[in-house]
């Protein structure tokens, strides 16, 4: 089993990093292998140019090949990987920059899937058992629902997922986060903690 876990804060004392930190935890207590990456941390550019949205003719071009060697190594990091695990806060019912960046670079034709010249339809290219996003909020969990619809689980369930295959998906939501006090956010981590381990199962 191998995991990649993926965290977009720009404050390494975040809850987004701790969630992050507590699946790695969890993933290596069960003999697991884990490819770590703190986007912010590692300098992650997620600039799109225009190169990397070049194709050759009905096919796309070997996405591995092309950007720094960091890029690539994200890429074959999740090509790799049977499940994946992404941490970041929810900044106006989108991901920070810095991982919509990731997903547009690294999610990417040769990489995490095919398209289908005549239907449009993608053809997942990845292993991916799992995906687990954990996400940090400071709005309380009704108001998500009855006023924006939580447009995060729309962008990581239907956009990312439609192309992640067969990959089951979970995502949750902590928050109000201003609220939490040290109980709570132990209790949250402990929740963490055991997603992490069914990752395994």
């Amino acid at each position: 089993m191998r995991t990649m876990v993926v965290v977009a804060h720009p404050r390494r004392e975040s809850f987004s990093h701790a969630m992050a930190a507590g699946v790695a935890e969890a993933v290596l207590a069960s003999g697991a292998s884990i490819d770590w990456h703190d986007l912010y941390a590692e300098g992650f550019d997620p600039v799109l140019p225009v190169e990397e949205t070049m194709t050759s003719g009905s096919s796309a071009l070997d996405r591995h090949e092309i950007g720094s060697p960091l890029l690539r190594a994200h890429r074959d990091h999740l090509a790799q990987a049977d499940a994946l695990v992404v941490a970041h806060p929810n900044w106006w019912g989108k991901p920070p920059a810095m991982m919509a960046g990731w997903l547009d670079r690294v999610l990417v034709p040769g990489v995490a899937y095919e398209l289908d010249t005549r239907t449009g339809a993608p053809r997942p290219l990845l292993g991916l058992r799992h995906l687990l996003v954990l996400n940090t909020s400071d709005t309380p969990a009704d108001r998500e629902r009855e006023v924006f619809g939580d447009p995060l689980d729309l962008i990581w369930r239907q956009c990312v997922g439609g192309y992640l295959g067969e990959a089951q998906i979970q995502r949750r939501m902590f928050g109000p986060m201003a609220e939490a006090d040290a109980t709570q956010r132990r209790a949250w981590l402990d929740e963490v903690g055991a997603l992490a381990r069914a990752l395994a199962n």
